[in-house]
């Protein structure tokens, strides 16, 4: 059914939500504004991405990130995302004609010059231009943000992540770095030395921050508690090898088993590594956990 309100839209797969994103929705937002349409966003549904253009299938920000984002931070009225298996082997004239014409009843189109569409990614800025002035549609490509000369981009921050720049790369997000997911039974040995911790599994299908250990948020009943966050093996305990999250959080001791909890990432402190013994780990923790809110208070100074 064709929406019966014109859209100005923004297109684009959006993971990370970073600044280069933001310009493109932002374009989308102002002529909206300027000209009396509905600010719209498309995207896919799907956490996965499609393989094409040199992308991976993991990703940084969940599907409902992005539709968080786009509602409360870009004030987007309409968002288009159907799942990648119903468009997957659409030409890029068939999915022009069905989804921004038929559906979305687009009058301003907004992507950036890398935004790829239609079977196998065949169609991309230079013929959505074509297409859309022959439509009669007016049509903007938002030239991409360069930091250092470098364009900023999601592959930029996925490698950023994965190599433990995590600040570097919430510099460049709307959102710093974060894992949902359920907390599970462990074996309790934090409490022992006065540092319990909850324990979770980074999804599969997100990008995983280099093993070690880091300073962190966790928002529990509407507070910010800085965090001690540990990706990897626990080596210093009896542990299968399998990799997981352990988050230690300052000022809180309660029992959160079952929860789904968000775990921010806000800046690498040092390497995952064996110890001696508990004894020696708690001092080690002791130290760290200083370090942590320190960088928690400085990232709240500099939002305010």
């Amino acid at each position: 059914m064709k929406t019966s309100y014109k859209t100005a839209a923004a297109l684009g797969f959006f993971d990370g939500m970073h600044i280069g994103h933001a310009a493109v929705i932002s374009a989308a937002c102002r002529a909206a504004e300027s000209r009396g349409f509905t600010p719209a966003a498309f995207m896919i549904r799907e956490a996965a991405l499609p393989k094409f253009g040199g992308r991976t299938d993991v990703y940084l920000t969940t599907y409902e990130d992005k539709v968080t984002l786009l509602e409360r931070h870009f004030g987007i009225r309409s968002i288009f995302a159907p799942y990648f298996k119903d468009i997957r082997g659409l030409s890029p004239e068939e999915f022009f004609e069905r989804y921004l014409k038929e559906i979305m009843n687009i009058g301003y189109v907004c992507c950036g010059e890398d935004f790829r569409f239609g079977k196998d990614g065949a169609g991309d800025a230079g013929l959505l231009r074509a297409m859309c002035e022959e439509s009669g549609i007016a049509f903007e490509v938002v030239p991409p943000v360069r930091i250092k000369g470098e364009t900023v981009s999601s592959t930029m921050i996925r490698a950023m992540v994965r190599e433990g720049r995590v600040a570097e790369a919430d510099s460049l997000m709307l959102r710093p770095v974060s894992y949902i997911a359920e907390v599970t039974e462990g074996r309790r040995l934090g409490r022992t030395i006065g540092f319990p911790t909850i324990n979770q599994v980074i999804p599969d299908n997100a990008v995983h921050a280099k093993r070690g250990v880091y300073a962190s948020r966790v928002m529990l009943d509407g507070v910010k508690h800085p965090a001690i966050t540990n990706i990897g093996v626990k080596p210093t305990v009896q542990s299968d090898g399998s990799e997981n999250m352990e988050t230690h959080i300052i000022g809180f001791d309660g029992d959160l088993y079952g929860r789904d909890i968000r775990v921010c990432l806000l800046g690498y402190i040092r390497d995952e590594r064996k110890f001696g013994g508990l004894d020696e780990l708690r001092d080690q923790l002791l130290s760290d956990k200083k370090t942590a809110v320190s960088v928690f208070n400085e990232r709240l100074k500099a939002l305010s």
